[in-house]
């Protein structure tokens, strides 16, 4: 069998020389499924975010409440950034999506001007 001298870095594909396929590949890292990510708001963060905002003392049972209400918040922001990528036919994300959407939902962040809104 005669050896077929190919640039460095190209292995032999399925479907002969060049062409398109699936190819044979090296073995792929296998990629963990994450569920329960909520679960990376540690104990920690959640006090570190009550306490900026003045609380003294946190119950043991308001960690649980604090991810569910920043999980059921996120989704409400990513369907409405999906929406917005939708309808501008993209699939990247960017800075002024998300400071739409914040502004839409009433919550403005400071340093980041809306947009939308004209000037006088």
């Amino acid at each position: 069998m005669a050896r077929i001298n190919q640039p460095a870095g190209q292995g032999k594909t399925a479907t002969g020389l060049g062409g398109k396929g699936l190819g044979k590949s090296t073995a792929k890292r296998h990629r963990k499924i994450l569920r329960d990510n909520i679960q990376g708001i540690t104990k920690g963060s959640i006090r570190r975010m009550a306490r900026r905002g003045g609380v003294k003392r946190i119950s043991g049972s308001i960690y649980d409440e604090v991810r569910i209400a920043l999980q059921e918040r996120l989704r409400t922001l990513l369907q409405d950034i999906c929406a917005v990528l939708e309808c501008t036919k993209r699939k990247t994300v960017t800075v002024p999506d998300v400071v739409f959407i914040l502004n839409r939902h009433g919550i403005p962040i400071y340093g980041f001007d809306a947009p939308f809104r004209t000037r006088n």
